[in-house]
């Protein structure tokens, strides 16, 4: 090209250095924006997704009824989730037919027996000066703005519990059914480079889940078979129904059992003080066997939480999501302490560290 021609081309201005300066600034503010509000929406959304996180525990148990039946018999996933869902209403009915009866029967009388016993521990009290104090400590707990007037307002609201029950359990089903659709569907949303260390994350994540649950049935049946025999020797009424309450609720760690043990030591203080004090001794007893005895054993195969982290879990959850945080704090510590350890510890610090599913 000639003098003449490269004279003639349209000169292109470059931009200077504040007009670059001024389309980066744009640009930061942009993402700041865009990430400021995807995490207001997060928190508006923190209710539906602990929802969520509810239907894929759900999904885990699910699945996990279903993978022998598939891996065994060749079934296909679909089928093989339709008969672990069978057996489990065929479970639960069992259970119904042999034990509902009196556990219904149990459950009445213990509704109609807790307020005479309240109301036998205050008269009880009375002549110590304790009874006024015992009220007032009571009616404190129903006020101000902690963890357990969350709790109370959402137990109140039963119609909108079962609603969201019903949802985790729908939501669960679907995910069983398809659970390499959305778990392929949220590798993709990580860059390239990362979908491979991602699925790792979920997989151990997803086993970690596994092996936590089998271990908190593990804990929750020895637990609730010892409070239901300790109570019929005790000669505390309706020790089948106050059993298994211990045992579902012993899903919730530490706080599960002092509330277990409330309706329990009432009723024994309706018999005598005696019986109260043989009550509390014996769900103090069930649970030391239960942390220093059970638990170790049990968690060899499964998933150790530190302590600490999973009491300012249950109180974090409670803040935040209410009942269904604490119910599902546990879990949720499972899954952040797996993903935490493999992808920041291991992988971002490369400081080596066993992953729960690998042992010690």
């Amino acid at each position: 090209m000639s003098e003449k021609e490269r004279r003639s081309q349209p000169i292109v201005p470059v931009p200077a250095a504040a007009d670059m300066g001024h389309r980066r600034f744009i640009e930061r503010l942009l993402i700041t924006v865009a990430v400021a509000a995807v995490a207001l929406l997060l928190w508006r959304l923190r209710g539906l997704l602990i929802l969520v996180f509810g239907a894929v525990l759900v999904a885990v148990v699910l699945s996990a009824m279903a993978d022998p039946l598939r891996k065994r018999l060749g079934l296909p996933n679909v089928l093989a989730l339709l008969l672990a869902l069978a057996a489990l209403l065929a479970l639960f009915g069992t259970a119904f037919w042999l034990f509902g009866a009196e556990v219904i029967g149990q459950a009445s009388a213990l509704r109609e027996s807790i307020p005479e016993a309240w109301q036998d521990l205050q008269d009880r009290l009375e002549p110590f000066g304790l009874a006024e104090p015992l009220r007032e400590w009571v009616q404190s707990l129903g006020s101000g703005d902690g963890v357990l007037t969350r709790v109370g307002g959402i137990v109140a609201s039963i119609g909108g519990g079962l609603a969201d029950l019903l949802l985790v359990l729908v939501g669960g089903i679907y995910l069983a059914a398809q659970p390499r659709l959305y778990r392929s569907g949220l590798i993709k949303l990580v860059p390239e480079r990362g979908r491979s260390l991602a699925a790792q994350a979920f997989d151990d994540s997803g086993r970690a889940l596994r092996l936590w649950l089998l271990g908190r049935l593990v804990s929750m049946t020895l637990v609730g078979l010892l409070t239901w025999i300790g109570l019929w020797l005790i000669g505390v009424p309706a020790a089948l129904t106050l059993g298994l309450v211990s045992a579902i609720l012993e899903f919730v760690p530490f706080l599960g059992p002092i509330i277990a043990s409330v309706p329990a030591i009432l009723l024994a203080f309706a018999l005598s003080p005696e019986a109260a004090l043989w009550t509390a001794g014996l769900y103090l007893v069930v649970q030391q066997l239960e942390g220093n005895l059970i638990e170790p054993m049990v968690q060899q195969r499964a998933v150790s939480l530190p302590p600490a982290l999973l009491v300012f879990a249950l109180v974090s959850g409670g803040l935040l999501f209410g009942m269904a945080g604490i119910l599902l704090a546990a879990p949720l510590t499972v899954v952040l302490f797996v993903t935490v350890k493999r992808l920041y510890v291991r992988e971002a610090l490369g400081t080596p560290t066993s992953l729960p599913t690998e042992g010690d």
